[in-house]
């Protein structure tokens, strides 16, 4: 036995093999799906490390030779779906904007392809620093490993099988929900009850979705009271008082009313709140951004001698340097097809297309640390990519307006049209480096407490992100034609409420939009910025004071402003039901709580993730079905039962079904205590 095999006990195992490439691409190609539709409905994704680490052992597990670094692989793979699939904050914006007519395949891949893997590599360098000498907790990663470790034991022979048991059956409730909802239509997805006091309007709103009540779960509760700030500022306090002082036009409801105020004015409080929130955040990451940076150049440099421990082992730099050309020239091709379909001078194409490689890696490399720093501390799921995409979007949209009025493209109202367009464009391709630099650290923290080999794990992750950006485009395309956007409905006649709400698309393209027309309402995101400053300070003093037992955190905040309440609502329902069970637990087993807390908290993860990936799917099976309805004459409900003055009992059907959902949730996870 060689010196090296007794030093590493997990030197000959197996990592990287075809079979786990291949069962995490299909993993991949599923999760994607899933993340889509979901970004695309409420504005949120969900990490599917976790999901796929449960999959992977219950599928590897009859095949000779599997082991414990095989299924890290497949998760490592398999995570890129729950990241790459963020470029959805951005991307629908093209048709919104009135610029596209649908995703084309090439340019929608190359660019998420080309972005995503540059988030691999401008993360590789962040790995010492924030990985191995970091106390962040990286809460999904950590889970991941341990979910993984249980699996391994023989002992436990059983646990990877009770895990599947746990997605289907939450897969299972979560999807008939779907179906009930959106496809028969016989039950409702949420409900609001409006009323006045004065002229000012108030909403009590409320989410029926199971999918929701499980990211809920996982976000926890300090994110959910977070929310709920965001929720009691927007509804509670903004839009009454801009009802109560605004005149209601002749003509329009209260509601219609209430709904226009906020979309125009008390949302891009909620973009300012979170633009100066994700500033602070990279301020704080300048001091890990340094040593990370420092690190890598003395590896490029030579001057420290490359490690030769396994454990140890990055993609080489030589690997990273020609892995990031790569890319930037990759990125070039895709932003000179774009441009080149407008009629601008060749000389300015040049600069747009130069401009836009260098924005794309500059602010990527730049977020990077930011993104990874946000997963390590409140895990992939509530990472809010999109804080980081609203200010790559204003970067973008002042650099592009510089340069459009500089060679006076803006004259033209095509070409006025056309920068719109390459803004938000080359904003796709930063989130796809964001998102992945937000998933990277989180998969190398789950390869470092397993002895995974760095630099098999960043392999595996490119797979990954080249497997899921060949799904973007088809899945987008499937769920425009099915449902639409808002301002961008593929065919007439089709009913609105029914489109997608692609919340931070919509955002950042009123965002783009404003600072291209010099109309932006920069009141209302300054005033976003004043309240994010107050909250940090808030922030701060709650961390110190409490020794980093409480936190407010301020994107969460955020969130709750600028996102549709009826999409909140079951996330902090969600976070709450995650305390009361905990606690729960504990009053009920007093000194072996813990050891039950952490056994329940699997199986409640496990069956949140189920949840979600299950209405997920619903959504996209139901999409494919209009879209085959539709295209041969038929109906854009064709599943739809024809029942009339059903709206109230929907309502109350909905309400019921939650509760029931709730109910088995709750059970199925106090269940896994008494074991």
């Amino acid at each position: 036995m060689s010196t090296n095999t007794l030093s590493d006990p997990l030197a000959n195992v197996r990592e990287l093999t075809l079979r786990g490439m291949v069962l995490g691409a299909l993993i991949t190609v599923v999760f994607t799906a899933s993340n889509v539709y979901l970004g695309l409905k409420v504005g949120l994704t969900f990490a599917s490390s976790i999901p796929a680490a449960v999959i992977s052992m219950a599928v590897l597990k009859f095949a000779s030779g599997s082991n414990i670094l095989e299924n890290n692989m497949v998760q490592t793979q398999a995570s890129a779906a729950g990241t790459i699939s963020s470029v959805i904050f951005v991307l629908p914006g093209l048709l919104m904007a009135g610029y596209w007519a649908g995703f084309p395949f090439w340019q929608t891949t190359l660019l998420c392809t080309a972005g995503g893997i540059l988030g691999v590599i401008f993360t590789v360098p962040l790995r010492y620093a924030m990985v191995v000498k970091s106390d962040l907790p990286y809460p999904e990663g950590v889970a991941a490993a341990e979910i993984l470790k249980v699996g391994s034991h023989s002992e436990t022979a059983g646990s990877e099988g009770s895990g599947i048991r746990e997605i289907v059956a939450g897969g299972l409730l979560a999807g008939l929900f779907g179906l009930l909802s959106n496809g028969l239509r016989v039950i409702s997805d949420s409900a609001s009850y409006w009323f006045k006091s004065g002229n000012a309007v108030f909403q009590l709103p409320m989410g029926y979705s199971l999918a929701l009540l499980g990211a809920g779960y996982l976000v926890g509760l300090t994110g959910g009271i977070a929310i709920l700030i965001g929720i009691a500022f927007a509804w509670g306090g903004a839009v009454p008082w801009f009802t109560a002082t605004t005149p209601m036009p002749d003509g329009m409801d209260m509601t219609a009313f209430a709904m226009s105020l906020w979309k125009n004015k008390v949302r891009f409080i909620g973009a300012g709140t979170i633009g100066i929130a994700a500033i602070w955040t990279l301020i704080t990451l300048l001091r890990p951004t340094i040593e990370g940076m420092k690190q890598s150049f003395r590896t490029l440099s030579g001057n420290a001698a490359a490690s030769t421990a396994r454990i140890e082992q990055d993609l080489s730099p030589q690997a990273m340097i020609f892995t990031t050309l790569g890319m930037m020239v990759l990125l070039g091709f895709s932003f000179y097809h774009f441009i080149d379909a407008a009629t601008i001078p060749s000389g300015i194409a040049w600069l747009l297309v130069v401009a836009c490689v260098l924005l794309t890696v500059i602010i990527g490399f730049l977020v990077a640390a930011a993104c990874g720093y946000m997963a390590g501390l409140v895990g992939s799921s509530s990472s809010p990519i999109s804080g980081i995409g609203i200010i790559s979007i204003i970067i973008i949209s002042l650099v592009l307006l510089l340069i459009g009025e500089s060679g006076g493209l803006f004259a033209d109202a095509a070409n006025r049209q056309f920068l719109l367009a390459l803004t938000l464009f080359c904003g796709t391709a930063v989130v796809s480096v964001a998102s992945i630099s937000n998933d990277n650290l989180q998969d190398l923290k789950t390869g470092y407490l397993l002895q995974a080999t760095p630099w098999r794990q960043q392999v595996a992750l490119i797979i990954g992100v080249v497997a899921g950006a060949i799904v973007v485009a088809p899945v987008l395309q499937l769920l425009y034609q099915a449902y639409g956007f808002p301002d961008a409905m593929p065919r007439a006649g089709m009913n609105p409420a029914q489109a997608m709400s692609a919340p931070q698309a919509t955002l950042m393209t009123s965002i783009t939009k404003g600072i291209f027309a010099h109309d932006l309402q920069w009141q209302y995101i300054l005033s976003g910025v004043a309240i994010g400053v107050a909250l940090i300070v808030v922030d701060v003093l709650l961390r110190k004071g409490s020794g980093g037992r409480k936190a407010l955190p301020v994107l969460a905040v955020g969130m709750g402003i600028y996102l549709p309440p009826s999409i909140n609502m079951p996330i902090i329902i969600g976070a709450f039901l995650a305390a009361f069970l905990r606690g729960r637990i504990r009053s009920r087993y007093g000194a072996d709580s813990e050891k039950r807390v952490a056994a329940a908290d699997r199986i409640g993860t496990l069956f949140a993730a189920g949840l979600i990936v299950g209405e997920s799917l619903i959504g996209v099976i139901l999409a494919f079905i209009i879209v085959v309805s539709v295209t041969n004459g038929g109906s854009e409900a064709p599943l739809a039962l024809p029942l009339s003055n059903w709206g109230t009992t929907a309502a109350w059907l909905g309400l019921a079904f939650f509760i029931g959902g709730m109910l088995i949730f709750a059970r199925r996870t106090l269940a896994a205590a008494k074991r």
